[in-house]
C-alpha cells in the first residue's frame, strides 16, 4: 500500500518481460532524474501467468542498456490487491484493458484508474504493440513510445 502522500502506479501488459517492464524502468528513471522517485510506488505486471518470476526479454533489456537504463524487475501477476494500493494502473492495449476491467469488478470498491498507458501520447499513438515476436526496432519503438507516454503522465502528475 502506498504511504499517504506517496503517488503510485502499475504498469501492465500481457506478459510482464516485454512493454510493462520497459515502461516501469523509463518511468522510475524519469522520476528520479527529476528528483520525486521518493514520491512514487513503481510496478509492473501481467495480465497473464505464463512468465511469473521470469526476467524481461533479453531483447528489451538491451534496449534499455542503449537508452541508459537497467531494471531488475522479475514479471509478476496483477493481484486483486493492485487495483486497491496503486492510485493508476496503466496498461498497453485494449486487450490488457478488458483483462483488468473484468478483474476490477471482482474487487469492491477498488480506487485504481484503468487506462492506457498510450492515452497520455502526444503523438496520439492509443496503442503499445507487443513487440515479443517482433525485432529490436519494435523493442525501440515500445521505447519511444514509452519515453512520450511516462514523460506525459510525470508531468501530469506532478
Amino acid at each position: 500500500m502506498a504511504a499517504s502522500g506517496t503517488k503510485s502506479v502499475l504498469f501492465v501488459c500481457l506478459g510482464n518481460i516485454c512493454r510493462s517492464p520497459i515502461a516501469e524502468a523509463v518511468f522510475r528513471k524519469m522520476a528520479t532524474d527529476a528528483g520525486v522517485v521518493d514520491k512514487w510506488l513503481i510496478d509492473s505486471g501481467a495480465t497473464s501467468d505464463w512468465n511469473i518470476g521470469s526476467s524481461p526479454d533479453p531483447r528489451g533489456l538491451a534496449c534499455l542498456r542503449n537508452h541508459g537504463t537497467e531494471t531488475s524487475h522479475r514479471a509478476r501477476q496483477v493481484t486483486k490487491e493492485d487495483f486497491m494500493s496503486f492510485e493508476y494502473i496503466l496498461c498497453m492495449d485494449e486487450s490488457n484493458l478488458s483483462e483488468l476491467k473484468r478483474k476490477a469488478k471482482s474487487v469492491k470498491n477498488y480506487s485504481a484508474k484503468i487506462e492506457l498507458l498510450g492515452s497520455y501520447d502526444p503523438q496520439n499513438q492509443l496503442i503499445i504493440n507487443d513487440p515479443y515476436y517482433g525485432s529490436d526496432e519494435d523493442f525501440e519503438k515500445v521505447y519511444e513510445q514509452c519515453v512520450r507516454c511516462c514523460k506525459a503522465f510525470l508531468e501530469a502528475n506532478s
